[in-house]
């Protein structure tokens, strides 16, 4: 695959279960080596500069993050600490990034006390705790109820709205993608099948159809076949 994000958007990898979606976001995130071609974020080559790297991003996984027995604000900090956000500015850091994800007032709970949309809201503060360039969620409302989804989401586009980070996200829920998603690229087999806007992926395919059409197609599963674009989109991955 040959892709390029741009930067401050917000970039939908969506794909059925096996696609390779989180098999790329682990090789971005340097927790997976890159065997064949390059992956760059913001220009660092993540192969040869991890660490740099490590510092360009935020990453809320698919599983559970934050620990059950620590407060909301324990765990924060604890981020805060791997990341080497100084002493002097840690007790402030973590209180805003509770704060930008709305979890200020229950900061001194456990974990285990939280609802499900509360813990991932709670995994974000810690992907945000170090003011990541790129934010990746890897299926971050998976599970969660629609206030929840809601919820989280909210979050993320006010984040990105005041800070002008790039999100990478992946998710089965058409409706998100399709709502907050600047561009999609729809993958399937290791392979990009469709990469456009949501309006441009669903315009391909007739007046009436959905994302979820665009989806079923790319798979294989629907309405024929979405083409890859013919043209190349450059080496990096932000």
């Amino acid at each position: 695959m040959d892709l390029d994000v741009e930067a401050g958007t917000i970039f939908g990898l969506l794909g059925p279960n096996g696609a390779g979606k989180t098999t790329i976001i682990r090789m971005i995130t340097t927790l997976l080596n890159t065997r064949i071609g390059s992956i760059e974020v913001f220009g660092v080559d993540v192969a040869r500069h991890k660490l740099q790297v490590r510092r360009l991003i935020g990453y809320v996984p698919q599983q559970p993050s934050a620990d059950a027995d620590l407060t909301a604000r324990e765990n924060v900090a604890l981020f805060a600490r791997l990341f080497d956000v100084p002493r002097r500015e840690r007790r402030r850091v973590v209180g805003s990034a509770l704060d930008s994800v709305g979890l200020a007032e229950v900061a001194d709970q456990r974990a285990n006390t939280l609802s499900g949309g509360m813990v991932r809201r709670l995994e974000l503060a810690q992907a945000l705790v170090s003011a990541p360039r790129l934010l990746i969620l890897d299926e971050p409302t998976i599970g969660l109820d629609p206030i929840g989804r809601a919820a989280v989401w909210g979050r993320i586009q006010d984040v990105r709205s005041r800070t002008g980070m790039t999100v990478l996200v992946t998710t089965h829920y058409m409706d998100e993608a399709d709502q907050h998603c600047d561009r999609i690229a729809m993958m399937h087999h290791g392979l990009i099948h469709g990469l456009g806007t949501p309006a441009e992926l669903k315009r391909g395919l007739g007046p009436e159809a959905t994302l979820d059409d665009v989806f079923l197609a790319s798979t294989g599963a629907g309405l024929g076949t979405v083409h890859p674009e013919e043209h190349r989109h450059g080496k990096n991955a932000e």
